[in-house]
């Protein structure tokens, strides 16, 4: 009898383990099944409106320390520029001054957008402070695009040339579709004035 308690405990304890180790392995299989089908598209949303989706630079010479400004308005947006460097889209990441409190010899400002939204982009180049006379700047302004399937892609290229205080020029005027492609013809310099008073 006392040998029939024992068996009995050894095969409670081998049933135990047993089922034990199949709830086990069916738990790991649930988990292999269901990785697949762990929400990508947070994934892929973060990252779609991880900063620098649209960037827009200005360059100017080194040796010409004055203070020129962007301003860039996305679709349906106010501008931003420096007297506005945040918005819902885009905000201004460096505001040059020319010489004036510049750690570098670099003459540059640069906006980046979080998101591509479909529409109409506006790019200005402002003369901001006082310029010596004959004095003409020569900007070189350069649009990028990165989406979440590929690197930074420069789109558009031009230079604008300042000569007096307060000009301001639109460099570009284009349209981007809902994947971040420029739309065919889309791409012209018509006036349109970003600059605001603060």
């Amino acid at each position: 009898m006392h040998q029939l308690d024992e068996l009995d405990e050894e095969s409670w304890g081998t049933v135990f383990r047993d089922v034990i180790l199949l709830a086990l392995i069916g738990f790991v299989a649930m988990v292999i099944l269901l990785l697949p089908h762990i929400k990508p598209t947070e994934v892929e949303t973060q990252d779609h409106k991880a900063p620098g989706n649209v960037i827009v630079e200005l360059h100017w010479p080194s040796t010409m320390p004055y203070d020129i400004d962007l301003w860039v308005k996305a679709p349906r947006q106010a501008p931003v520029g420096f007297w506005n460097m945040g918005g819902e889209t885009f905000n201004l990441l460096r505001d040059d001054l020319g010489s004036e409190a510049d750690a570098t010899d670099e003459n540059y400002e640069i906006s980046y957008s979080r998101g591509i939204p479909a529409g109409e982009y506006i790019v200005n180049v402002h003369q901001y402070g006082p310029l010596p006379a004959d004095t003409v700047v020569k900007v070189s302004v350069v649009v990028s695009v990165r989406t979440r399937l590929e690197a930074a892609r420069q789109i558009l290229n031009t230079d604008v040339e300042l000569s007096r205080q307060g000009q301001e020029v639109t460099a570009f005027r284009f349209r981007l579709d809902e994947e971040g492609g420029l739309v065919p013809d889309s791409v012209n310099t018509l006036s349109s004035r970003l600059v605001t008073e603060p």
